[in-house]
């Protein structure tokens, strides 16, 4: 099956589609020219672009990856756990749900959840993923594993083999890598951006070891590649009909289909994942195009007067502006990739640099250095403490006991014209999944965007949209009381209170630009999620 695309209501200028065909821009990305995007972004592109040869460059890991499950499976370690944030860990959930293997993906600081995945070691073989390696969530539940490890009887040598690293070369994890005895690691070409990186081995490696047929990927991604050339190949149409859409003022695309949120066509996760493609590479410089996963086709918050619907799976609905792509998940990710970076050159952006992810890792390093900050709630309404920032409690009547709908209901009014509210919940996304049902409920009651992100996953994904696009969103973060905290070894701080900083340094980072906030902490999860979902409803 081939993939294609299809466009309805989207009316594409001559000052959009022409310079793309009079500069040759389909045939010069095939040719990874690195001055596609200005010369302000040349440098970065220039190290950027070897996504483009992985259909073919990563064919060399599959008779190792092959060899290597055999050996796991020989030895009955057949559950694998992925340590990973954002572009390490996104494709491969997408992979293994879409083909139907079990893979655990641990993208998470919080506690409960970290815990949880620390079952069945006995079986238990951790795929440890960092492009960087020095990313502090996923060095945190390595430290956690080997101490679980470790507590389960295994020797120091036996631990090693129970750890599979992928990293670049020369980056710290690497080094860790060898020190720890890790059974294999994974060196990824250094010229892929993390969020370019589904078809690399930090894509193939957990999910060839969990049972996927990554092979067959990279043979649907390659059928694609061969046209990518051509001036109306349709990855190039995806990308000039969500340029088109942005200058015309749609600047969010609605994904439907593939998101996992409920039922949809079988590439199931595929919109977290495009999500992440997206606002980060688009999402800077006061522009970008925000991505909302939204539940199906007629959710609320998939139309609208700024929104181009985007269906993964299936034609464009006649009812348009919307696009459609069909064909199997090697060639959507390499399209997606591909029509990403057409659209940054519409915009008028780099989208190979995230120049906005460090601030809230800065903030959340002095938060960890210097302590927890001592922000007294503005109210306790049953099992919610309200607090807020950027005078979005300011005239709200806290003392009634709907007064937690009435702080939401004034941070939708603060929405700005054109703006969008971003659902921000440091929970667990497995025990305290209810918290994704606010989506759908809020963007009905503000008929505006609403995303919805679990922290600090998005930090990696549209953290960056958050501080380096328009500056017209508002924010709702959840966070929750901790049942039982658990230790990172070696460290000063335990996963709640790294879980904590990260939401007060995310915070920081908002207020700093004077966006309003409403901090919602639950101080029973079930309790207060069923709390606001009721009150909502």
């Amino acid at each position: 099956m081939s993939l294609s695309v299809t466009v309805h209501g989207v009316d594409i200028p001559d000052t959009v589609r022409g310079p793309l065909a009079e500069d040759d821009v389909a045939a010069r990305l095939v040719g990874k020219d690195p001055t596609l995007w200005g010369p302000d972004a040349e440098s970065e592109s220039a190290i950027r672009l070897g996504w483009l040869d992985l259909p073919a460059t990563s064919r060399e890991l599959l008779p190792r990856l092959a060899d290597l499950r055999t050996e796991l499976t020989g030895e009955g370690l057949d559950r694998i756990v992925l340590c990973g944030m954002g572009g390490s860990s996104l494709a491969p959930e997408v992979i293994c749900r879409t083909a139907g293997v079990p893979l655990v993906v641990l993208d998470t600081t919080d506690p409960g959840q970290v815990s949880a995945a620390m079952a069945d070691l006995d079986r238990t073989v951790v795929v440890v993923s960092s492009k960087s390696g020095g990313t502090v969530e996923t060095d945190s539940q390595r430290r956690a594993f080997i101490q679980a490890f470790a507590d389960a009887g295994l020797d120091e040598k036996e631990i090693g083999r129970r750890f599979v690293v992928v990293t670049d070369p020369g980056s710290p994890l690497s080094e860790t890598a060898a020190a720890m005895g890790a059974r294999a690691v994974f060196l990824a070409d250094p010229n892929v951006g993390g969020r370019y990186s589904a078809l690399s081995a930090f894509g193939l490696v957990p999910s060839a070891l969990a049972g996927a047929d990554v092979g067959a990927l990279l043979d649907e991604a390659g059928e694609l590649a061969g046209r990518l050339s051509e001036q109306d190949n349709p990855a190039l149409q995806l990308g000039v009909a969500m340029g088109a859409a942005f200058t015309a003022g749609r600047d969010k695309l609605a994904l439907a289909g593939g998101s996992g949120r409920g039922s949809g066509p079988e590439l199931i996760g595929f919109g977290d994942w495009a999500e992440q493609l997206i606002a980060e590479s688009t999402g800077k410089e006061g522009r970008g195009i925000l991505p909302v996963v939204v539940e199906s086709v007629d959710a609320p918050g998939a139309s609208g007067p700024d929104v181009l619907l985007a269906v993964v799976g299936s034609d464009a609905p006649a009812t348009g502006p919307a696009i459609g792509v069909t064909g199997p998940l090697g060639a959507q990710f390499l399209a997606w990739e591909y029509a990403t970076a057409v659209a940054g050159r519409v915009l008028g952006i780099n989208p190979f640099d995230q120049p906005n992810v460090t601030e809230s890792k800065e903030n959340t390093q002095r938060i960890l250095s210097g302590g927890l900050p001592d922000e007294r709630p503005a109210a306790t309404i049953g099992a919610i403490e309200i607090r807020g920032s950027g005078g979005v409690l300011d005239g709200v009547d806290l003392s009634s006991h709907d007064g937690a709908v009435l702080a939401v209901d004034a941070l939708l009014a603060a929405i700005p014209p054109r703006g969008y509210l971003a659902v921000m919940a440091y929970l667990d996304r497995e025990q305290d999944a209810s918290a994704e049902n606010l989506r759908a409920a809020l963007a009905r009651r503000a008929e505006k965007a609403v995303t919805f992100g679990w922290g600090p996953r998005f930090l990696h994904s549209t953290g960056q949209y958050h501080k380096g696009g328009p500056q017209v969103g508002a924010f709702l973060q959840l966070t929750g009381a901790i049942a039982a905290d658990l230790p990172i070894p070696d460290q000063p701080y335990s996963f709640a209170t790294l879980q904590a900083a990260q939401a007060g340094g995310d915070r920081k980072a908002l207020a700093d630009r004077d966006r309003p906030v409403l901090h919602l902490h639950l101080t029973d999860r079930a309790a207060g999620l069923g709390q606001l979902l009721s009150a909502l409803a």
